[in-house]
């Protein structure tokens, strides 16, 4: 665009010089200073249409940045969330296995009884104790979110605004400079990006709502229109997500595998590794699910995916 501005520049001097060539034996004084104040206006607003440019594209980058930190603290909260669930899964499991003893200390002498009602009882506080903790933390954790969304939907509202003005701004500096080819070139590519955005958004909110169904034909939908975007992997892995959610753990499996094989350079192969460990887990194949996690482990050290996977491995006997 730049290169633009100078070429148009280089020809409106080229054009004024001429122009001032033809008419220097017949111009007065007058109308030079006339024709002069003309350039000078005329320089005065391309100037000020840059400056409004600059000061756009740098406030536009800052947001960006904001925008990319709020998505990060997100993904930390939901591996957070995910490991306390996974905590309390543990616990009702020790409970479990109590209730087994004591179902088989019954059959001993009344002290025996007596003494693993004790233990019982005990057990049965620590975990309500545990489960109070848990909700209180995984409530704190829900407004954290609940703000974080909030940061990020006002975020995006200011950059609504800011859109609009940069595309009146870039439609001052069109109507200066004519280049008709250019603005329906910037058109064509606005389009294609608002409408790649607005289908994936409209599926991931189906989503939340627990529309699995609906979810998972509008993630469909936008992979056939948008195969090779940088929401694609983020996509498929969502795919999968509706099936796990499901309890359909086998085409869970195959939905994670495709948005490992098909975006081998995105960034949802750790969640995807991660998250076919767990479904091999729920179909009762420990082997599997202990070479998916140690996967993540080796080859994704640094992903949220890692801590809790390393967890997951001490868990599984």
């Amino acid at each position: 665009m730049e290169e633009k501005v100078q070429r148009a520049d280089w020809i409106k001097g080229w054009i004024i010089l001429s122009v001032m060539l033809v008419l220097w034996g017949c111009a007065t004084t007058g109308d030079v200073k006339i024709l002069d104040g003309e350039i000078y206006k005329l320089q005065s607003q391309l100037n000020v249409i840059q400056k409004e440019k600059d000061a756009i594209n740098n406030e536009l980058a800052s947001f960006q940045k904001d925008i990319s930190v709020l998505r990060n603290e997100t993904q930390r909260v939901d591996a957070d969330l995910l490991l306390r669930l996974e905590t309390l899964q543990s616990d009702l499991r020790i409970l479990s296995t109590g209730v087994e003893e004591y179902q088989e200390f019954l059959k001993r002498p009344a002290k025996e009884i007596d003494q693993v009602k004790e233990d019982m009882a005990l057990r049965a506080k620590m975990l309500e104790e545990s489960g109070k903790k848990i909700e209180e933390k995984n409530q704190a954790n829900e407004d954290r979110i609940k703000a974080l969304e909030e940061r990020v939907q006002s975020f995006e509202d200011h950059l609504k605004g800011l859109g609009g003005k940069t595309e009146k701004l870039a439609s001052k500096q069109i109507e200066s400079e004519k280049p008709i080819s250019t603005m329906e070139t910037l058109t064509e590519m606005k389009g294609v990006s608002a409408g790649a955005g607005d289908l994936y958004k409209d599926a991931y909110e189906t989503f939340q709502k627990g529309d699995l169904e609906g979810a998972r034909r509008k993630f469909e939908a936008f992979l056939k229109q948008y195969p090779n975007t940088d929401l694609s992997d983020n996509a498929q892995f969502w795919i999968g997500e509706t099936y796990y959610l499901k309890k359909d753990f086998e085409k869970a499996i195959l939905e994670y595998e495709k948005a490992i094989a098909k975006y081998p350079e995105g960034d949802k192969i750790p969640a995807a590794l991660f998250k076919q460990g767990l479904a091999f887990l729920e179909l009762g194949d420990k082997t599997n699910a202990r070479s998916l996690l140690k996967r993540v482990i080796e080859r994704y050290p640094q992903s949220d995916q890692a801590e809790i996977a390393k967890k997951k491995l001490e868990a599984i006997k």
